[in-house]
Order: structure tokens, then sequence, then C-alpha cells
């Protein structure tokens, strides 16, 4: 097929049903049915009535409390914000652009965040801490011993340092943004040949570092880690962000 011809073509994008989720919510406040201070259903309730997995409407939740347009009560449920609709309707039409955007700019923020969430992690990690990175980096060996995809092990140990780091918004954020990110460099093989190995040896190195609680020397080694992708996003021109399943929006 001729060059010229397949550039008529587009590629086919398929919105993640959180974003499909954000957009109702959005409509329904923009039409008053919603309103401050409503309690919405039952994450089962809204899974049915959705038709997709509960874990697509948590994560739907998850954004909105993030951003403060939801809030989650004891023994109230999860509420609307008391905050004027319109600024309920721009801040979710935030929400959904955040994925829109520079695709370089979000991955010096993950690289700033990283460095970060290690350093606050070598401060202020405790033994369960501990226990808990070493299972990830554990389960992201066993992967690479069995010759299997070993992204999300990779990306369950550094969520696992953020989780050390006993900052919450910082963890909100690296469970926001990370994800994308790491679609993205798989599905375009940005680390190459023999990246892995190398990760999991740094991952062993930054784990030491944290354990010793030596906070120069872990901020050091995970930027060096994340070298990679900082040099990779320097050749890049603006680039739309992702959606979950890899492809630009």
């Amino acid at each position: 097929m001729k060059e010229s011809l397949l550039n008529n073509f587009s590629e086919i994008v398929v919105e993640k049903p959180a974003d499909k989720i954000i957009q109702q919510i959005r409509e329904l406040i923009s039409s008053g049915q919603l309103n401050p201070g409503d309690r919405l259903p039952s994450e089962r309730m809204l899974s049915e009535k959705f038709g997709v997995g509960r874990t697509s409407v948590r994560d739907a939740i998850r954004k909105l409390e993030f951003y403060g347009i939801l809030r989650t009560l004891p023994q109230s449920g999860t509420v609307v914000a008391g905050l004027g609709i319109a600024a309920l309707e721009g801040l979710i039409t935030d929400v959904l652009e955040l994925e829109r955007r520079d695709f370089r700019s979000l991955v010096e923020t993950r690289v700033l965040l990283e460095v970060s969430a290690a350093e606050n992690a070598a401060e202020r990690r405790t033994e369960d801490d501990l226990q808990r990175l070493s299972n990830a980096l554990l389960a992201h060996k066993n992967a690479l011993t069995n010759n299997v995809s070993a992204v999300e092990e990779d990306l369950l140990f550094h969520l696992k340092i953020a989780e050390a780091s006993q900052n919450s918004v910082l963890n909100s954020l690296m469970l926001i943004i990370t994800p994308e990110i790491m679609h993205y460099f798989t599905k375009h093989d940005v680390c190459g040949e023999g990246r892995a190995e190398l990760a999991v040896e740094q991952h062993e190195e930054i784990l030491q570092y944290i354990t010793e609680k030596n906070v120069d020397k872990v901020g050091d080694t995970m930027r060096e880690h994340l070298k990679d992708i900082s040099e990779y996003v320097k050749t890049l021109k603006e680039q739309p962000f992702l959606n979950g399943n890899g492809h630009n929006k």
C-alpha cells in the first residue's frame, strides 16, 4: 500500500472505562442531576449500572477524590464536594485533559517524583515497608527467571517505594501517572534489550540504600536508574499523553 494512502487512515482510540465514568459524572453535574453534597451509589451498584468492573469504578472515584471533586466520608459514603457547579465542571475537565498533555513534561515530573520518593523512603521506611519492597523485588526477579513480561512487577517495586515515602500526595501522583508511562515505554521498547536485567540490579541497589537510610546515595541511584527515559524524552517533540492501552489521545 502506498504510504500516501496509508496516511489517510487514523488510529482508532478506545477510551478507558474510568474516563467514560468521569465524563458521565460531569454530565450529571452539568445537568443539575448531581449536586454538591449528593451521595453516589456504592461501587457495586455503579459497577453493575455501568457494566464495567469495580476496578474501573474505583479508579474513576480515586481520581476525582484526588482532585477534590468527590469526598469519601465515614459512614456516609462518597459525596460530591461542596464546590460550585462551575468549579466542579472545570476541575473534571482538568482531570480528563491531564491525559492529553505534553508527554515529555510528564516523564520529567515522574523523575522528580521518583527521586523524592526514594529519598523520603530512605528517611521514613518501616520494617514492613522493607518487607514489601523485598517481596516486590523477588517477584520481579522470578518473572524474569520464568522469561515472562515483568512490567507489572517492575512498576510494583516503584509504587512500593512511593508507599514507603509516607507521603500520601506523592503516592497518589505516582499511582496516576506511572502506569501510563510504563505502557508507553513497553510498547515502544524504549529501554531496549538487556535493560530488564540491569533494572533488577539497580532495584537491588536502591533497596540496599533505602535499608541503610542512605538518602544521598539512593537519590543518585534513582536518577541513574531513570537516565534512559530522561534521555529518551529529550528527543521527543511535544506529544499527547496516552490512554491506558498505550494509544495516543
